[in-house]
């Protein structure tokens, strides 16, 4: 029983899956690859949750908090890229955790990265709601209130941070955040060649709106507004819901520049979605590594100079928190540029979510193909798109009904350790695949191995306990209600498991009898 549990998935069993008629269509290039990290990393981090990390956590440090995540996403990511080199098949992190430490584990980070990026989508779909309606305010047109968020909001207060009580808001749901998410499930069963078109198109007038808050706010920095420059200090570390290193709000969440990057790391989980695509590169051994190094190197740059502006232009305590770099320059006396920048930032966010959902089917396909899921229905590939169709559409109307029933803090807390996990575990397989495989070719090698995977490992870690303890308990609940899955379907449906079974039954009548 345990080793069933534990029994790895052949890498040549991995290579195998990319022949036949369920095989993606292979159309992306390196800067296509490229344009699908910076597609899903630039976007939410820095026109949505920038704004709430730097007024209520770290202040000015958040500059900082940026350089500590993307140290750790650096760390995984060459991690990722070996990884897609050696099996650039659909899957990422499940696919890799198959392959080096067994079953079990392979649902666990599979189950996952479900939650990742559906609940993520769902988050950026507000996102998106709140920079449309933001736009049509300045235009002087007001959106229906009955239809223009979440029914119901929370309020935490005292007491450690427990939650105290629901509050309605007088809206239905949420219209904006359906309509879009509607729309971007149309695009995705289409295809991937239009998909990726549209998103490089959005990243193009992105990059150029980015480059445009850096160019003409420097222009407006005040360096006293740096100061003082880490209002509740560096660290902002807690161990399970008891702060060990530094300060905590009066809801009992840690405060500081740790604490900054851990909740900052949400904008980081586009690289991840490059691996779930190496299936469908045209050069994976090559490309997939340049498509997750390139785009993360690049956005943490943008991250740590449109900080920098922000916290200079404003001071921290007087950032807005739903549009905190539109509503910037309309503080300092820029409507024109408010303007600009809404629509900027609803074609950057309109890209995440794109990416998001794009990557949702791969995963669900590769765990379909591996018999944990129905193959029927989530590993179904149109025979005209060559997109895994009905696992696409099933997400669109999960990600519609989250987005317009669910506040936007209850799902933005659900996605950041959830994400830390999956890179953990992607750390801890290079060093397992290191030496259970070491004479596999390996195109692109994660360099001072093992280094570079043990400091991605500590990261993650440092990351976590930097989070609130409710983080825990929501993430244990999903594993929970996955593994009842896993027990109840996955495991009697496995794939390797009837393979082996039919070697074991093969091998025993074959055995001389006594």
């Amino acid at each position: 029983m345990i080793k069933k549990l534990f029994a790895r998935k052949p890498l040549k069993l991995l290579l195998a899956e990319m022949e036949g008629e369920n095989r993606l269509r292979r159309v992306l290039g390196p800067v296509q690859l490229t344009a699908l990290g910076v597609g899903c990393i630039i976007g939410t981090g820095i026109f949505v949750l920038i704004g709430k990390a730097a007024n209520e956590t770290a202040g000015p440090a958040l500059m900082l908090s940026f350089v500590v995540a993307g140290l750790c996403c650096v760390f995984s990511a060459l991690c990722y890229a070996e990884f897609a080199s050696m099996a650039p098949v659909a899957g990422s992190a499940f696919t890799y955790a198959y392959a080096t430490l067994g079953e079990l584990f392979a649902w666990i980070i599979g189950w996952d990265l479900v939650l990742e990026y559906t609940v993520a989508s769902s988050a950026v779909a507000h996102g998106w709601s709140k920079y449309f309606q933001n736009l049509l305010t300045s235009f002087h047109v007001q959106f229906p209130a009955i239809v223009s968020s979440a029914p119901f909001d929370y309020k935490s207060n005292a007491v450690g941070g427990v939650l105290q009580h629901f509050q309605g808001t007088g809206s239905f749901f949420d219209l904006p955040a359906v309509l879009i998410v509607a729309v971007v499930t149309v695009i995705l069963v289409l295809g991937i060649r239009q998909s990726a078109g549209f998103n490089t198109a959005m990243v193009i007038v992105k990059l150029a709106v980015v480059a445009f808050v850096i160019g003409v706010g420097a222009f407006y920095v005040n360096p006293a507004n740096w100061h003082p420059f880490w209002p509740h200090g560096p660290w902002g570390v807690s161990l399970f819901g008891e702060t060990v290193l530094g300060w905590t709000n009066n809801n009992g969440e840690p405060v500081g520049m740790l604490a900054g990057a851990a909740i900052m790391f949400f904008a980081y989980i586009g690289f991840d979605s490059v691996s779930t695509h190496a299936e469908e590169a045209r050069n994976p051994k090559r490309d997939v590594p340049i498509g997750i190094v390139v785009s993360l190197g690049l956005c943490t740059v943008l991250y740590i100079a449109v900080t920098a502006v922000l916290t200079g232009m404003v001071r921290y305590d007087h950032i807005d928190v739903e549009a905190p770099v539109a509503q910037a320059f309309a503080q300092i006396g820029l409507p024109w540029a408010q303007r600009l920048i809404s629509a900027g930032a609803i074609a950057g966010i309109t890209s995440v979510m794109l990416v998001l959902m794009l990557s949702q089917p791969r995963v669900l396909l590769a765990m379909a193909r591996d018999g944990f899921l129905p193959k029927g229905f989530f590993g179904a590939v149109h025979p005209r798109f060559r997109t895994p169709w009905k696992s696409t559409i099933l997400t669109g109307l999960v990600v519609a009904s989250l987005a317009a029933l669910l506040p936007l803090d209850i799902l933005a807390q659900l996605v950041n350790i959830g994400t830390l996990l999956a890179f953990l575990i992607v750390c801890l397989a290079v060093l397992v695949m290191r030496k259970t495989h070491p004479d596999v070719e390996r195109p692109f090698r994660c360099p001072w191995s093992p280094v570079i995977p043990m400091l991605g490992i500590a990261f993650c870690l440092l990351l976590m306990f930097s989070l609130p303890w409710e983080n825990w308990l929501r993430l244990a609940v999903w594993l929970v209600v996955g593994l009842l899955i896993y027990f109840a379907y996955g495991r009697r449906n496995s794939v390797l498991a009837r393979l082996r079974a039919e070697v074991e039954e093969k091998e025993l009548a074959e055995a001389p009898r006594g």
